[in-house]
């Protein structure tokens, strides 16, 4: 019972590339990662995936099978400073690589300590994140790396992983482990290897006999609110959050704050859940409500600041608003529409009354001729072609069946008659 002390998630990290479970589209044969491993060089990358997938485990794998120095950084306690510190010991240890935790958290002057080494290939950065990086990392560093996306585990991963477990605990505990049930514990899990672990660790340190039969009760009864079931279905955490867009989107606020609970109550990030606020009060709402986001923004400013748990109050403040809010998705049709047109016609040519003339060639050439400035007319309108000839009179936005939207209706229709079908 030597190793007891060490959690039971940290005895079993793999120690090999054989060991690691789960990801085989990564590391499994043919994986991707297993062919650039095989040229005896590493890029680098970011790891994108939910908690408890294997992230930081096989950032160390790779490391150890180049046999390479390893050095690792959180980017919640780490700065700028420490940055540089491992930067400098690497400019003497050809091949480093560096794994920064959490590399969402790092702030644009800390991604931008990086930049140098890692274009120079002094490091080889391994970053980590459970958010999407196209909103998290700045584009400099981020076009600097390969992202690989990590998924959650599948349940003959956890299967795999528990049987590693109970061979493990009693061993080290010389308990007879029996596992009666185990849908309490995958459910609870969600998906997530590290909770799957702690959880089965303290099933069976609750029982003080020699022998634990792992049952659901048991395992509900020690959970307790140091865990909840965030997804009773067994499904992953996207499900819920799939199901609170819905609520939002179908004006529903009282099922919309009970999956918003469900995703407090599991641990998730605020600013997560503030971000598909803001991205539905455009989606969904749109100029239907110009308010909602206004609200969304602030919302993703706030909970920021404030971090739980307070956050939850501005949360239920914002979800519960956009979801009794009119709901139109014109402005989302509209831009689907228009990239279709773009991707079916082509660079079609800027008619010449719109195009710049900063030069006497180009007003030679007929740039800009023609044009009309709007606000030399009598109600700042006059009917002109802003289209490419090709498309012209092509309608693209047509607003909602809404009070806000029927006023635009309006005013579109007021100018430009029937030339669109307003």
């Amino acid at each position: 019972m030597a190793m007891k002390h060490i959690p039971l998630a940290e005895r079993l990290r793999p120690h090999t590339l054989d060991d690691y479970v789960g990801q085989t589209h990564l590391v499994g044969p043919g994986g991707v990662l297993r062919k650039m491993l095989g040229t005896g060089r590493l890029a680098s990358l970011i790891f994108w995936g939910p908690p408890g997938v294997g992230k930081t485990s096989l950032a160390g794998l790779l490391a150890q099978y180049l046999k390479v120095p390893f050095f690792t950084l959180s980017a919640v306690s780490a700065g700028v400073k420490e940055v540089r510190e491992v930067i400098e010991r690497a400019r003497h240890q050809p091949g480093t690589v560096l794994f920064i935790d959490e590399i969402h958290r790092f702030s644009k002057s800390q991604q931008d300590a990086l930049l140098g080494a890692v274009e120079r290939g002094t490091i080889t950065l391994v970053g980590a994140t459970t958010e999407n990086p196209s909103f998290e990392v700045n584009s400099a560093l981020l076009s600097r790396c390969q992202v690989f996306v990590l998924r959650p585990l599948e349940p003959a991963d956890l299967q795999l992983i528990l049987a590693k477990a109970q061979a493990e605990e009693q061993r080290e505990t010389g308990k007879t482990i029996a596992l009666a049930e185990t849908e309490a514990l995958f459910n609870l899990a969600g998906g997530d290897a590290r909770k799957l672990l702690n959880l089965f660790e303290m099933a069976v340190d609750a029982e003080p006999g020699p022998a634990v039969t792992l049952t659901d009760a048991l395992v509900t009864e020690v959970a307790q609110r140091r865990t909840v079931l965030y997804d009773k279905a067994g499904e992953q955490h996207y499900d819920i959050v799939s199901a609170f867009i819905k609520s939002l989107r179908g004006s529903d606020p009282n099922a919309a704050v009970y999956w918003l609970a469900r995703m407090i109550e599991g641990g998730e990030d605020p600013q997560f859940i503030a971000r598909r606020l803001l991205i539905l009060a455009s989606e969904d709402i749109g100029n239907a409500n110009p308010t909602a986001l206004v609200l969304a923004t602030n919302c993703f400013q706030a909970v920021g600041m404030v971090g739980w748990p307070e956050a939850e109050i501005i949360l239920s403040q914002t979800a519960t608003y956009l979801a009794a809010s009119a709901k139109s998705n014109a402005s989302y049709v509209a831009i689907k529409a228009a990239k279709k047109l773009v991707q079916d016609t082509g660079n079609l040519p800027v008619p010449l009354p719109l195009r710049n003339a900063p030069t006497r060639l180009m007003r030679d050439l007929g740039y800009g001729q023609g044009y009309r400035y709007a606000h030399d007319y009598p109600g700042n309108f006059v009917e002109q072609e802003f289209l490419p000839e090709a498309i012209r009179q092509t309608k693209l936005y047509d607003p909602g069946p809404n009070p806000r939207e029927n006023e635009l209706r309006a005013y579109l229709k007021s100018r430009w008659k029937d030339k669109y079908g307003y």
